[in-house]
This record gives structure tokens, C-alpha cells and sequence, in this order.
């Protein structure tokens, strides 16, 4: 640890001892002062910056965590920046939305204030909704930007702050890191304006729901089967988090009648007490809403993580036991089931389009191609998914598409993905598997036996701190300068280097252009079409690595051997490359 470096942060904490701080903060940075050096450094050695989504942090003290001056701050560089950017709209509008999580509230109202104190109109929600109702809500009230304030499927330690762009999508390039300059230059929360006025801030509620449920409702594809299935058994859990506000109600808006909702976590609660994790994709998180399912002999078993944004699903296997499906299964069988509707409804004119991540499964671009569908492969982050759908408006016409921690977004009203609407089409996708005698299983086997048998892996490494991000950043310095030419016994073909923006052909050492912004991902294609991505976390203290492998399905009664047979494939891959 450098002298300088020790300094530099002092320097910063005493600044936080100033009477412009309320005391319970001054007391808070006291007790890092005279505590452990690492400590002090985490919490003052950088401002939070925007990643793939947004400003993500431990509540506390600080310029590296998530506070009420932070959050203050940070609006504070995104009014000055949206002023620069839209100096000729008259009156200027935000949308601020919150979350279950301890302080959302508290953050939200401060984001309110300081929107209010820089002349901005704020449409404040009244209680907590959703992160894509905020989407919503910035293009059907017309906002230039809008904040969400969420930490996502974090642990309840952490709280975030999400900013939107017009158009209702996370804020990209160059504007993210143009808003982090804005901020960088406030030296003080002096710098700040905060304002009460309740002429700039109204509160939006029950019309906007109104808004929001009849879009949602609208992208229903299949009424008469839901018509036929209404008493399709749901088992929902909110996981303590905003979905509870209007998913219930979606699913009666599309003609559900046999909704069961876990009692015990249908109660917003930032502490999340029934859980370990609030995330969908942790199996633990299912153990409630399984145990419901059993006891109703539920058709499908749908969660949402607390800001209502992804969600998981569980179902029944052949052998009668709940199985939760992975990001890549869900996301593949919700485009096989947009895909055969608009087909089956006449509704495929040639100028239609599916839109997934890099790290998510080829077995959705498989589907896109048999339907003759364009699919276009992102950048990691939702927010470009937004973005293709922004390049193509008027000219395409966007069916659905999603990324493999379990995001998805049907249909163009939202600008980010959504649990909501995903949360019915799914449901009414099991609908329709039921209608044709299938469950939703079944349905999954139909697609392998169809395409092949996808499995993916993701294996995450969590390197914490300062020491942590180097230590993550010499990975992919060492993956990038010396790559495996071989790996588990099978050739690595081509490389991907999204950060160099090239492709390189191993055999023939041709390099080739990738037309996508810069970022920090390698990825190997091996000879047996095993797909390997590695990526450092843009919200967590992690490097990701992704493994999907592939192999025929003749048939149902195969799906044991086969899936083993890949899942040992991963393993074998894992211990080769030395990944603990």
C-alpha cells in the first residue's frame, strides 16, 4: 500500500468530517479513521462509478459507497450534464423510482430534491415499483432521464442508483462516463442544489400502474388458450421485493385465475428475511415457492429479484420433482414460444428481430435462424439490447430477447428488462404447452431434441477490494497476452477479443473486425463448438467465466446421459484451466 495513496484517502475522509455532513455520518467515518487501513481505503479510495448497471455499492460512509451524499452527488453530475445536453428543452423532467431495499426510499427522495433544486420537473413514484416501470414511466411522461434507486439481486448490505436516458434505457457511452466527469468535479457537497419545492415534484401512482398494465396486457399472443387454461396453476414469490405490486395483477390481466403467491415473502422487506440472497438465479431463493408448489401441484413457479427487473423459474420434471431452469432455458424457450406464435398469427413479415447478449446461449440464434428471424448478438448489460432497439426503431420491428441472468423484454414500450411482462408471457407459454398436452419440461426437451442440447455454466470468482480488482484485471491481461491454444483436449479456433475489437482465426491467423463497442471480454471457440467467455463483473467484485457446450438429443429418454455427460465436459474445462 503506498504512502500516497494513504494519504490521498485521509485527505478525503476528513472532508467528511465537516458540519455539511450530519452526524451520524461524521461518527461512522471517525470509526473508519481508527480502524484498519484496508477499511478506510475501500470506502474513500474512488468515487463509485457507472458499470453495466448504474452506481452499485455497500450502504455506508464514503465516496466508494452508497450514501445519501453520494447519491446526492452523483445527481448532481447528471442534472449538470443533462443541462449541457439538453439546453434547448424549455422544462426540463426526471422520473425517480425506489426499490424494497433499506435507505431506497430515503435515496430516492434525496435524487427527487436535487433534480427539484436544478429546475428539473420530478415525477416521484409514491411507493415502491419496479426498475422497468421507471423505464416506463421516462417515455410515457416524456423525462429527459430518470433514476432508479436499486441494488438489484445484491446482498441487503448494498443499495444502487441506476440513470436513465431519454429514451428509457441505462445510460451508455459516452454519456456514462461524461456523467462521472460532471461528478468528479463537485469537490464538495456544498456544490450540491437541493430543493423542496412541491411545485417540481409530483408523485405518480395508480394512473401510471394503469399505463403500464394495459401495455403489458397488450402483448398477450395466445387469449383464447389462457381462455382455455385460466386455472393454469402459478406459484409466484415476490422474494420481498416490488414485483408484488403489479405482477399479481398482470397475471389476472391476462385472464389467470389460479395464482398462488408465497405468503411469507409477498412483504416488501430490504433486510429479505427468508433469504440468504435475494437472486433468482441462487436455488435457495426457490425453497419457499417450491414447497407451495408442491402442496398445489403447480404448473410453473415464477420469482423476481427485488427491483422486479428478472426473474426465474422453476418446473416439473418427468420424474414429478421441481427443477429451477437456468437464464439460457428460459430465454430459449420464451423466443421459441414468441417465434411459433407470430408465425402461427401470420405476424412474420420479414422485417422482425430477436436481440441477446454475447455470453447468452447459441441456441436462441439456432431458433432465430430455422424461423428465418434476424437475431443480433450485444455487448454484456441490457442496456445494449436497449440500444439495438433504439438503431432500429421504424425501421425493424422487435419481438423479444433477453441475457442469461434472466433478463428479458418482450415487446418495445420498456427499455430495459422486465419481469413483468416477461413473468405473463411466460406463464402463458406454459399455458400453451399445457394446451397441447405438454408441460413446460416437455417443452424444453422438444427444443433440445429439435436444436441440440445447449448446457452452460457460469463460474463466478469473487476477488474483493482494491487488491481484488487488480488481481482480476492481471487475469485478463494473462488470458489476452498468452492464450490456451488448447483446452481440455479440444483446439481453441477462434478468439474473441472484444476489447481489441478482433477476432482472430487461430488456424489461418487472419484477424477480423468486431463491429461492437469496447469491452473487457475474451472469448474462446473451441473445435467442438464449446463457447468459453470470460468477463470482469461491471457490478460486483467478480470475474465471470461463461462454459456452454453442445450436444444431439435424439430423444426425451436420453436427456440424462447427455446432460451428465456435458456437465462432466464443464467440470473437465474448469479443472484444466485451473479455475477454483
Amino acid at each position: 500500500m503506498s504512502n500516497e495513496l494513504l494519504v490521498k484517502v485521509k485527505e478525503r475522509a476528513q472532508q467528511w468530517l465537516g458540519s455539511n455532513y450530519d452526524e451520524a455520518t461524521r461518527n461512522e467515518v471517525r470509526k473508519l479513521i481508527e480502524g484498519p487501513e484496508n477499511d478506510l481505503i475501500d470506502a474513500f479510495y474512488t468515487n463509485l462509478e457507472f458499470g453495466t448497471g448504474g452506481l452499485r455499492g455497500i450502504m455506508g460512509a464514503g465516496t466508494n459507497r452508497i450514501n445519501i451524499y453520494t447519491v446526492a452527488m452523483a445527481t448532481q453530475g447528471l442534472c449538470n450534464y443533462l443541462k449541457k445536453i439538453f439546453s434547448d428543452v424549455k422544462e426540463l423532467k426526471a422520473a425517480v423510482a425506489y426499490d424494497s431495499r433499506n435507505n431506497s426510499k430515503l435515496y430516492a427522495e434525496k435524487t427527487a430534491q436535487v433534480f427539484a433544486g436544478n429546475g428539473f420537473k420530478v415525477f416521484l413514484c409514491e411507493d415502491i415499483r419496479p426498475t422497468p416501470y421507471l423505464s416506463f414511466a421516462i417515455r410515457q411522461l416524456g423525462c429527459q432521464s430518470g433514476v432508479v434507486i436499486t441494488a438489484s439481486h445484491n446482498p441487503k448490505e448494498y443499495n444502487g442508483y441506476k440513470a436513465y436516458w431519454d429514451d428509457g434505457a441505462q445510460v451508455l457511452e459516452p454519456h456514462d462516463k461524461n456523467i462521472v466527469d460532471e461528478v468528479q468535479k463537485i469537490k464538495s457537497i456544498d456544490d450540491v442544489k437541493s430543493s423542496n419545492d412541491e411545485r417540481l415534484i409530483s408523485y405518480v401512482g395508480k394512473s401510471l400502474d394503469e399505463a403500464y398494465l394495459k401495455v403489458v396486457s397488450s402483448l398477450s399472443l395466445a387469449p383464447e388458450i389462457i381462455k382455455k387454461q385460466h386455472d393454469l396453476k402459478i406459484v409466484y414469490t415476490a422474494l420481498h421485493g416490488t414485483g408484488i405490486t403489479l405482477i399479481p395483477q398482470a397475471f389476472k390481466d391476462y385472464g389467470f385465475t389460479n395464482v398462488s403467491i408465497v405468503p411469507q415473502q409477498d412483504i416488501p422487506d430490504g433486510n429479505f428475511p427468508t433469504l440468504k440472497s435475494p437472486n433468482p438465479e441462487d436455488p435457495a431463493a426457490f425453497d419457499l415457492a417450491i414447497q407451495l408448489a408442491r402442496k398445489v401441484d403447480a404448473d410453473v413457479v415464477l420469482g423476481t429479484d427485488p427491483d422486479a427487473d428478472r426473474v426465474g423459474v422453476a418446473v416439473k420434471n418427468d420424474k414429478g420433482d421441481f427443477i429451477l431452469l437456468n437464464g439460457n432455458q428460459t430465454g430459449a424457450i420464451l423466443v421459441y414460444y414468441l417465434l411459433n406464435q407470430w408465425k402461427s398469427k401470420g405476424k412474420l413479415k420479414g422485417n422482425e428481430y430477436v436481440v441477446k447478449t454475447i455470453v447468452t446461449t447459441e441456441l436462441i440464434a439456432d431458433i432465430c435462424k430455422k424461423a428465418d428471424v434476424k437475431y443480433f448478438d450485444v455487448l454484456t448489460g441490457f442496456k445494449y439490447i436497449a440500444e439495438m432497439i433504439r438503431l432500429n426503431e421504424g425501421k425493424l420491428n422487435f419481438i423479444g430477447g433477453g441475457e442469461e441472468s434472466y433478463g428479458y423484454l418482450v415487446g418495445e414500450f420498456v427499455r430495459d428488462k422486465d419481469a413483468v411482462v416477461a413473468s405473463a408471457i411466460i406463464a402463458e407459454t406454459a399455458a400453451w404447452a399445457k394446451e397441447n398436452g405438454k408441460s413446460m419440461y416437455d417443452l424444453l426437451l422438444d427444443i433440445y431434441v429439435e436444436f441440440g442440447m445447449y448446457k452452460e455454466s457460469l463460474l463466478n470468482i469473487t476477488k474483493k477490494g482494491k487488491t481484488g480488482q487488480e488481481e482480476i484485471q492481471q487475469m485478463m491481461e494473462a488470458y489476452r497476452s498468452t492464450p490456451p491454444s488448447v483446452i481440455n483436449g479440444a483446439e481453441v479456433m477462434i478468439i474473441h477479443d472484444y476489447q481489441k475489437q478482433k477476432s482472430i482465426d487461430m488456424i489461418s491467423d487472419l484477424r477480423y473486425d468486431i463491429n461492437l463497442p469496447k469491452s473487457n471480454v475474451l472469448q474462446f471457440i473451441l473445435k467442438d463448438g464449446t463457447k468459453i467467455s470470460i468477463r470482469p463483473s461491471g457490478t460486483e467484485p467478480k470475474i465471470k467465466f461463461y462454459f456452454s457446450v453442445c450436444e444431439a438429443l435424439k430423444s426425451h429418454g436420453d436427456y440424462d446421459k447427455i446432460n451428465s455427460l456435458l456437465n462432466i465436459r464443464i467440470q473437465d474445462m474448469i479443472n484444466d484451466m485451473n479455475l477454483k
